[in-house]
């Protein structure tokens, strides 16, 4: 006689390749759940009429002022802003920040940045969109 493992069926209802199962399953075990789909919604517009609107200034004066719009209110002033601002106004770390700066400033909204040393410190100021 064969020993069995505990991780291991019995020899009857272990099958080979290409045999069919020949026991039947108890009565006391439950369906498997249907498994939803975890798609995510599409970041374009449904409608394609809308995709090249632009949000009226009315709009965007009603929305709560987050920390990405006061961190780019600064680098468009004329006067600029250097990193301790940025991290003041935001909170973040001065390395947050200058992620920030990298990966959505220059990357996702394609805006140029411009540094230079004045009195001793870097500022930062947005100068115009890329030309892609």
């Amino acid at each position: 006689m064969q020993k069995l493992s505990r991780n291991r069926k019995p020899p009857s209802t272990r099958r080979g390749r290409g045999e069919a199962l020949t026991t039947t399953k108890t009565a006391g075990t439950a369906p498997r759940p249907v498994r939803v789909s975890t798609k995510r919604r599409p970041t374009h517009p449904s409608n394609p009429a809308l995709a090249g609107s632009v949000v009226s200034a009315a709009s965007e004066a009603n929305k709560p002022a987050n920390k990405q719009t006061k961190l780019l209110d600064l680098l468009r002033c004329p006067a600029g802003a250097t990193i301790a601002a940025h991290s003041n106004a935001s909170g973040w770390q001065q390395h947050s920040v200058r992620g920030f700066l990298a990966g959505v400033v220059r990357k996702k909204l394609r805006l140029e940045v411009v540094s230079a040393v004045e009195t001793d410190q870097r500022i930062y100021r947005v100068i115009a969109a890329k030309q892609a």
